[in-house]
């Protein structure tokens, strides 16, 4: 890889930005034009770059997180290849027009959509899946024919190192261009007229992207985030839960935006819980405070200022009452929080209001289903839901009387990495959808196309001049295809 000591990819220039643009919206018709096998072979040779540079990736992250390589290889690299796989194998299907039905008004027409490339899209994509976050979103904008600039964070410079090679050795930067930088290199891109946004990170820049985009009049696709919930009855299989639950908060530190943020127990089994999450957690990262600081298999929060703000929840928390049933240890110098349990956590306390995004995990017990799903809904809409129980019913009334990007039954966080799945928000958490063929659609236009293919219409029965047989002749109609 290229060396890690090596200084990170200058910041882009408000020249730069500008340059950049104006050479891919130029371009663009010609992207637009290209066939489905050009589109293929752009998604292909991304295949290919990342598997060749597979170990700098590696080395990049560790260097940035301190992460595992078999946890850059489940959560970074097998996303990316299973969704440039997908979009591949499906981009005929998806590019076909979609064919659509009509009334009998209509006879002798052909309704389709037509879908078509936006034409330029900029990609802002945040720190904590560096690799996933960036590049994911550009398959789905390759597949729909576009031209992409994109914009990883500033948080992660070992792995912006090596995307840049990537992405500058596989295209023509008026086809795809990364672009590096902090805030003022995104307002700078923020202000070229984008016919599309994809956005990643946090509900309050979420709100920020938005309006700027609305000053061009740019649609967006907000991935966001929130306290997103694990609710466990009694019914349900506790060693199962406690590790998926586990996996799912303390991968990556905790810092994923799908992790469960807290989670709702069934009284009876709270302790049960609590003591299984707890064995849980030795298991996958050493039976003793020194063995789980010093784990390989952990990872480290990104920078200092956000060790400030995890740990500061957790003092809160335990000011307020919460209770540090397991872990709690913290080291300022390796940016290191250990997975932690919190009980007697209050409902007001901060950590039970604002995403965590690190790996403190409150367990609240609760006395009925209606109780779980009351402080649920007293927070904004999640991104993510994970429901634990052998009870139909149970899991019924969550999805009936809740709203969540995306629910798991019995199961943890890597829905995300099914590329038939759409993934997205709801509302704070989100807006639009991305992956597989609804990653291709919030890059495409829809274009409805009405054809006429045989016959007179039934319309020019009733153009104008309005005579009274014509006027019977609609009331007729309107009668005849209203329906009972």
């Amino acid at each position: 890889m290229p060396d890690s000591l090596s200084p990170p990819p200058a910041p882009a220039s408000a020249d730069e930005i500008e340059r950049v643009f104006a050479a891919q919206q130029a371009h663009a018709p010609a992207v637009r034009a290209a066939s489905v096998d050009r589109r293929r072979d752009k998604l292909r040779r991304l295949c290919d770059g990342l598997r060749a540079h597979r170990t700098d990736f590696q080395d990049a992250i560790h260097a940035d997180f301190r992460k595992a390589p078999a946890e850059v290889d489940l959560t970074e690299m097998k996303p990316l290849l299973d969704e440039a796989q997908f979009a591949i194998s499906h981009l005929d299907d998806w590019m076909a027009p979609d064919r659509r039905s009509h009334p009998a008004f209509f006879a002798g027409t052909r309704s389709e959509i037509h879908y078509e490339p936006k034409g330029v899209a900029l990609i802002l994509a945040p720190w904590n899946y560096p690799l996933t976050l960036t590049l994911g979103p550009l398959i789905g904008a390759l597949a729909a024919g576009n031209c992409v600039t994109l914009k990883p964070s500033e948080k992660t410079p070992h792995t912006n190192i090596v995307l840049k090679k990537l992405i500058g050795d596989l295209y023509e930067e008026r086809e795809v261009a990364l672009l590096t930088g902090a805030k003022e290199v995104a307002q700078g891109l923020l202000e070229q007229p984008y016919d599309h946004v994809y956005f990643t990170g946090s509900p309050r820049v979420g709100r920020l992207v938005m309006k700027d985009a609305a000053d061009h009049l740019a649609s967006v696709t907000l991935e966001l985030g929130g306290k997103s919930p694990a609710i466990v009855d009694e019914t349900a299989d506790l060693d199962l839960a406690a590790e998926r639950i586990a996996w799912s908060k303390f991968t990556n530190a905790g810092q994923t935006c799908i992790a469960p943020d807290y989670v709702l127990v069934d009284a009876p089994v709270h302790d049960a819980l609590v003591a299984r999450l707890i064995d849980t957690i030795e298991h996958f990262y050493g039976a003793t405070a020194a063995m789980r600081r010093g784990s390989d298999d952990y990872a480290r929060l990104i920078d200092d200022g956000h060790w400030d703000r995890v740990v500061g929840l957790l003092e809160e928390a335990v000011a307020d009452g919460a209770t540090v049933a397991f872990g709690g240890q913290t080291n300022a110098e390796t940016r290191y929080v250990s997975p932690t349990i919190l009980t007697d956590v209050p409902l007001d306390t901060a950590v039970m209001q604002a995403e965590i995004f690190g790996p403190l995990l409150p367990i609240i017990p609760i006395s009925s289903l209606n109780q779980a799903v009351g402080i649920v809904n007293d927070r904004p809409n999640p991104l993510s839901m994970y429901l634990f129980s052998e009870r139909d019913a149970m899991v019924d009334t969550v999805l009936g009387r809740t709203t969540a990007g995306s629910t798991c039954i019995n199961e943890g966080f890597f829905h995300y990495a099914n590329p038939d799945l759409p993934f997205g928000g709801a509302g704070h958490s989100g807006i639009g959808r991305g992956h597989g063929e609804a990653g291709f659609r919030a890059f495409s236009n829809e274009r409805s196309v009405l054809r006429r293919r045989y016959g007179a219409s039934l319309v020019q029965a009733v153009l104008p001049p309005f005579t009274d047989r014509k006027e019977s002749f609609l009331a007729a109609l309107l009668r005849y295809f209203s329906g009972p």
